[in-house]
C-alpha cells in the first residue's frame, strides 16, 4: 500500500520498512532556490521534484512573569532563526560594518555587567563568524548570568503542523545560541569560541570548558522541557564541529557525549525523536554517537566530500540501532555529471543502505548550485528504490 511522505519518513525513522526509499533534503537553501528555481517556495521544491516533504517551524515565546519580551530590533527573521527573546539584562543590538567585500554585521549583547561583542559575515549562501564572542574566559560568567533560555512556542508550531498535515514530517532543532549557534552543545561552543582555541582549552583548562558547555547544555535542556505537546515528528541535535575530522574520539567522550546524551535522553521524556547530526567524519565514533541513543543519524558525508563514511560498514555496525539519513554524494551526483550516473549513485546509496529499511535517502548536507536536471534523477530514481 503506498504511504504519505509522513507516513513513510517515520516508518523509516523508527527502523521499519516503508513502500519505498524515503527521500528527500537536509533544508533547502535560498540561494538554490532563487538561483535556480525562480525563487519558490520549499513546499513547492519539495512537490516540483516529488520528493518527501519537510518543514522546519520554529517558534519561541517569551515569559513574560520573567521580565521576558520578544526583541523589538531583531533584523531577520528567516533561516536558522527564531524570534529572539530578550530582557532588560540581555539585549542585542546590531550595526552594519562598511566597507567590507562581503556584508559585516557587529552584535552587541548588552548586559549589566559588561558588553560582549561578535562579528558575523556573510554572502548569498552562508553565514559564518568574523570575531568571536568569547574573547576571554570571564565572558562565560556573564553569558551564564544573564543569557535568556527560549522555550518553544507549542501553539504557533502545532497551527503549522496541522496546515502541513500528511504533506511530510515537521522538523524542530535545540536552540541555539542567539544570532549564531547550532543544535549541539559542543557545536553552540564553537560557534562562540575558535575551534582551535576550544580544543586547546580540553587540555589547557578543562574545567573552564566544562563550565561553558553546561551553561549552554542547561539553556537547551530549558528549551527541551518546553517541547511537550508540540507537534515535532524529529528534533536536531549535534553539528559538524562535533565530528571525527574536527575532534579526536577523546574529546567526544569526555566532553561531548556528557552534554548531549542527557538532552537526548530529556527529548526522549518529553515525547520527542531526536538525529543527531554530523557532517563529517564518522566512522571512528560511530559508536560513541550510538551510546547516545538517538533514534536516527546524519549526514553520513562521503569521502569524496570530506567525509569518511562507508555506508554499507555503517549500515552493518549501527544500522539495526539508529535510522540512517544522508549518505548521497550532492558536491559530485548533483552537478557536472549524467543523470545516469546520478541515478546509479542513488542505487549504489540504496544497495548499501537500504535493506531491511530504517534509511532516508538525501544529500549529505547541505548543497548551494546544483543542476535541478539531476535532482530530478536523484528524486526519481528514489521512488522507484521498492522493498
Amino acid at each position: 500500500m503506498s504511504m504519505t511522505s509522513k507516513e513513510r519518513l517515520i516508518t523509516a525513522f523508527e527502523g521499519g520498512v516503508p513502500d519505498r526509499l524515503p527521500v528527500t533534503t537536509h533544508h533547502v537553501m535560498p540561494y538554490f532556490l532563487n538561483k535556480y528555481m525562480d525563487g519558490i517556495s520549499n513546499l513547492e521544491f519539495f512537490d516540483h521534484f516529488g520528493l518527501d516533504a519537510i518543514i522546519w517551524p520554529w517558534d519561541h515565546r517569551p515569559d513574560e512573569s520573567k521580565g521576558e519580551y520578544a526583541d523589538p530590533d531583531q533584523e531577520k527573521i528567516g533561516f536558522l532563526q527564531s524570534r529572539r527573546v530578550s530582557t532588560d539584562n540581555w539585549r542585542v543590538e546590531h550595526e552594519d560594518i562598511p566597507g567590507e567585500e562581503v556584508k559585516t554585521t557587529r552584535y552587541r549583547f548588552i548586559t549589566p555587567k559588561r558588553t560582549l561583542a561578535m562579528v558575523l559575515q556573510g554572502n548569498e549562501q552562508t553565514t559564518w563568524v568574523a570575531e568571536y564572542l568569547i574573547k576571554r574566559k570571564e565572558d562565560v560568567d556573564i553569558i551564564g548570568e544573564y543569557m535568556t533560555h527560549p522555550k518553544c512556542d507549542v501553539e504557533a508550531v502545532n497551527r503549522q503542523a496541522d496546515e502541513f498535515g500528511d504533506r511530510g514530517i515537521v522538523r524542530g532543532l535545540i536552540c541555539p545560541f542567539d544570532v549564531f549557534g547550532q543544535a549541539g552543545t559542543w557545536q553552540d561552543a564553537a560557534c562562540l569560541v575558535h575551534i582551535e582555541d576550544l580544543i586547546l582549552a580540553t587540555y589547557d583548562d578543562p574545567k573552564w570548558v566544562h563550565e561553558l558547555l553546561g551553561i549552554l547544555g542547561r539553556r537547551k535542556a530549558t528549551y527541551i522541557e518546553s517541547l511537550k505537546g508540540a507537534q515535532y515528528d524529529i528534533i536536531e541535535h549535534g553539528g559538524g564541529a562535533a565530528s571525527s575530522t574536527v575532534i579526536s574520539p577523546q574529546i567526544f567522550d569526555d566532553f561531548v557525549i556528557p552534554y548531549d546524551k542527557p538532552l537526548v535522553d530529556l527529548a526522549h521524556q518529553v515525547g520527542h525523536r531526536v538525529v543527531y547530526h554530523t557532517c563529517g567524519g564518522m566512522m571512528s565514533i560511530l559508536e560513541n554517537i550510538g551510546s547516545m541513543n538517538p533514534d536516527a543519524l546524519e549526514t553520513f558525508t562521503p569521502s569524496g566530500m570530506g567525509g569518511d563514511t562507508d555506508l554499507a560498514e555503517a549500515k552493518k555496525r549501527i544500522g539495526d540501532q539508529v535510522c540512517m539519513i544522508g549518505g548521497f554524494d550532492q558536491f559530485h551526483y548533483f552537478s557536472g555529471c549524467t543523470p545516469e550516473e546520478t541515478r546509479a549513485a542513488v542505487r549504489k546509496c540504496f544497495d548499501e543502505a537500504g535493506g531491511g529499511g530504517g534509511f532516508v535517502l538525501a544529500p549529505s548536507d547541505h548543497f548551494f548550485d546544483a543542476d535541478p536536471e539531476l535532482i530530478m534523477a536523484f528524486a526519481t530514481e528514489a521512488q522507484k528504490c521498492i522493498y
